[in-house]
This record gives structure tokens, sequence and C-alpha cells, in this order.
């Protein structure tokens, strides 16, 4: 596993594996989409310019764990921010029907 945190060299964009992401409520957490096949988490944060984020190694046990917690930026903060991670291009999330409603 990557110990270090990686992100696109100035001026390149890697190909973002394809995890769908979908929305979450959360003061901090804007999305999140899992890959059990890769044991990926990616994560979109509502505060910065849409990054998307890839923590490999994260099992499946710790996913549904951040899913059911009280507070999904609390989990996130202690138990998955220290883990390796890599930055992807921010790109358009999913959104629910409610939140279509409510922007048209």
């Amino acid at each position: 596993m990557n110990d270090e945190n990686t992100r696109a060299p100035e001026g390149q964009t890697p190909a973002r594996p394809d995890i769908a992401l979908f929305p979450v409520e959360s003061n901090q957490v804007k999305a999140i989409g899992y890959d059990s096949a890769t044991e990926t988490l990616a994560m979109q944060f509502k505060h910065g310019a849409g990054a998307i984020y890839h923590y490999p190694g994260v099992t499946k046990e710790l996913h549904e764990a951040l899913m059911a917690a009280e507070s999904i930026g609390k989990f996130f903060g202690k138990h998955i921010k220290p883990l390796p991670f890599t930055k992807y291009a921010p790109e358009p999330v999913a959104e629910t029907a409610q939140q279509a409603e409510e922007a048209a």
C-alpha cells in the first residue's frame, strides 16, 4: 500500500477509477462511493474545490460503519482521514430526487 498521499503532477489529471458517488447527509461530506472489489472509498467534501479523494484499503466493515455513523464527518476525522489517499480533479455528483426537485 502507498504510504504517501498522492495527487496528479502539475497540469495532468489522471483518470479517476470509476466509483459512483452518492450524496450523503453531512455538514462536511458531500458524497461517498465505495468499490468493494478494490476496497476503495471515494469521498467528495462540501468545502474546497470539489476534489474527489480515494482511500484504498478500506474494508467493507469500515465503509458500513462510516455510512451508519451518527456523524459522518466525525467518523471520517477519526478513522479515515489518517489513511493514505489519492486526490482527483472535481466532477459532478449524482443528485438525489429531493435535491433535483429543490434546484428546479
